[in-house]
C-alpha cells in the first residue's frame, strides 16, 4: 500500500475513532444533565431520539473504524496483539448489539412505567434495567478504550 493510501486510511481511522469515543463521553455528559433537568416523560422522548440518531452516526463511525483498521492490518502477519484486537473488536460489536436491544426494551418499559405511575413492579423493573444498562455502557466504554489502546500499540 502506498504512503498516501496509508495516510488517508489512518486519517479516516482517527476521524472515526474520534466520533465513536467522543460520542460515548458526550452521551454520558448529556445523560447527567438531562436526568437533572428533564421530567421523566421528556427524558424518555429525548433519549429515544438521541439513541436513534447516535445509533446511526456511532454505528457508521465504528464500521468505518473497523473497515479502515482491517485494511491497514491486511497482509500483516498475525500476532498476539492483532488477535487480541480482533477479539476485542468482536466483543465490542456484540456488546453494542446487546446494548442497543436493551436500550429499546428500556424505552418501552419506561413508557409503560410512566403510564402506570405508582406501580412498584414497573419501578423495580426500570431500576433493574437501568442497572443493566449502566453495566453495558461501562463495558462498551471499557472495550472501546481497550480497542483504542490496541490500535495505538499496533500503530507504533
Amino acid at each position: 500500500m502506498s504512503g498516501t493510501s496509508t495516510a488517508a486510511l489512518t486519517g479516516a481511522l482517527i476521524f472515526a475513532t474520534c466520533i465513536w469515543v467522543g460520542g460515548l463521553f458526550a452521551i454520558a455528559l448529556v445523560a447527567r444533565v438531562a436526568t437533572r433537568t428533564l421530567d421523566p416523560a421528556a427524558r424518555v422522548d429525548f433519549f429515544r431520539g438521541l439513541g436513534r440518531t447516535y445509533g446511526i452516526v456511532g454505528t457508521a463511525a465504528l464500521a468505518l473504524a473497523y473497515a479502515t483498521g482491517a485494511t491497514l492490518l491486511y497482509g500483516r502477519s498475525w500476532s498476539g496483539t492483532i488477535i487480541a484486537t480482533v477479539v476485542v473488536a468482536a466483543a465490542l460489536a456484540a456488546t453494542l448489539a446487546i446494548g442497543m436491544a436493551q436500550a429499546r426494551r428500556m424505552t418501552r418499559l419506561r413508557r409503560r412505567s410512566l403510564e402506570s405511575a405508582g406501580d412498584a413492579g414497573f419501578a423495580a423493573r426500570v431500576g433493574a434495567g437501568a442497572a443493566r444498562a449502566g453495566a453495558l455502557r461501562g463495558l462498551i466504554a471499557l472495550l472501546s478504550l481497550a480497542l483504542l489502546a490496541l490500535g495505538v500499540t499496533l500503530a507504533t
